[in-house]
């Protein structure tokens, strides 16, 4: 689909997502709606897990046929779509004003590995591609906004951003691992961990596995150590060295959103020229053109700067009109 193409074309589950889906003429009752489908099989993931989701067991719980679904959820694929995204939720709002890239980032972090723990079956949701929707659109942009004032590209802030993205899963990967392996024991988390330890120990040798017989006597599979937080912390650390080194660099070979070398010199920040910098032949000064380019130049990126960040607090408060919104509608439920 292009940008020229019109809004009906969206795939129907992100027209749904998005609100922009139309509504069918004729259904069952007016109490059934998208909302309450996506609902009742949010309660059967919650419940029996992602697996035992299908639009037969949806329409039995809501008292409906499976035909009487299809009036308004045409697919099972735009079905988890849309569980997704209402299990996703928002991303929550930075706890400071002007909080720092990093911290912003373990925020993000932090919250959706929350969600993980709370929802485990979003694991198994198949993933086809980038979920467009408005919530998971607001998670990414939450993590371009954390980085928007740092020298990285448009290109290396999405990597940036999936680097927490993807720590994230993973450590919410084994969370619902163990969750599922005290349920299925009975055993509490330290139980679980204890019982690990153990099983290491009964078959991991010296001989065969030297290394991992000395953590395993160091005790790291009962250690209150999180080495999840730990990866992250060092990626972190990478990433500000990173920012720093091509922050110097690109002081030198002003590079815009796109990657492009735009103007060769140029700081980022408006710089009092010293007086042998600013000597001109006699006659020349304010007037020549190259000088008052480049004046102009640099007035219009301050200007970018200051739009980028007008922009970004409207962003803000969209998302915390839509989530107020959200509440209201739950309320009233």
């Amino acid at each position: 689909m292009t940008s020229e193409e019109p809004i009906e074309q969206l795939p129907r589950g992100i027209a749904l997502a998005w609100g922009v889906a139309a509504t069918p003429q004729r259904g069952p009752k007016r109490e059934m709606s998208v909302e309450k489908i996506v609902d009742a099989a949010i309660e059967i993931a919650d419940y029996e897990g992602l697996g035992a989701v299908s639009m037969s067991a949806v329409a039995k719980r809501l008292g409906y046929t499976p035909m009487s679904l299809y009036r308004y959820v045409s697919a099972k694929d735009d079905l988890l779509l849309l569980m997704q995204e209402e299990a996703t939720g928002l991303p929550p709002e930075s706890e400071e004003e002007n909080t720092a890239w990093r911290v912003r980032l373990k925020e993000l972090y932090e919250a959706q590995t929350t969600i993980y723990r709370r929802k485990p079956w979003l694991l198994a949701m198949p993933i086809m591609g980038s979920p467009i929707t408005p919530n998971s659109s607001a998670w990414l942009d939450a993590g371009l906004e954390a980085l928007s004032t740092t020298s990285l590209t448009q290109d290396e802030r999405i990597a940036a951003s999936l680097l927490v993205t993807g720590a994230a899963r993973w450590h919410g990967s084994i969370l619902a691992g163990y969750q599922q392996q005290g349920r299925a024991s009975g055993l509490n988390a330290d139980e679980v961990s204890e019982r690990e330890s153990q099983l290491y120990d009964a078959v991991i040798t010296d001989d065969g596995y030297p290394f991992l017989r000395r953590a395993i006597d160091a005790g790291v599979f009962t250690s209150e150590f999180d080495p999840f937080v730990f990866g992250l912390d060092r990626g972190l650390d990478g990433l500000t060295e990173y920012i720093e080194r091509v922050g110097r660099e690109r002081e030198r070979v002003h590079v815009d959103d796109s990657g492009s070398a735009q103007a060769e010199g140029w700081s980022g920040e408006e710089e009092e020229p010293d007086d042998a910098a600013t000597d001109t032949p006699q006659g020349i000064g304010d007037e020549d053109p190259d000088v008052v380019a480049d004046k102009k130049y640099r007035e219009a990126q301050k200007a970018v700067k200051q739009a980028q960040k007008v922009l970004a607090e409207a962003r803000k408060r969209e998302r915390q009109v839509l989530r107020e919104a959200k509440e209201r509608v739950a309320k009233r439920r």
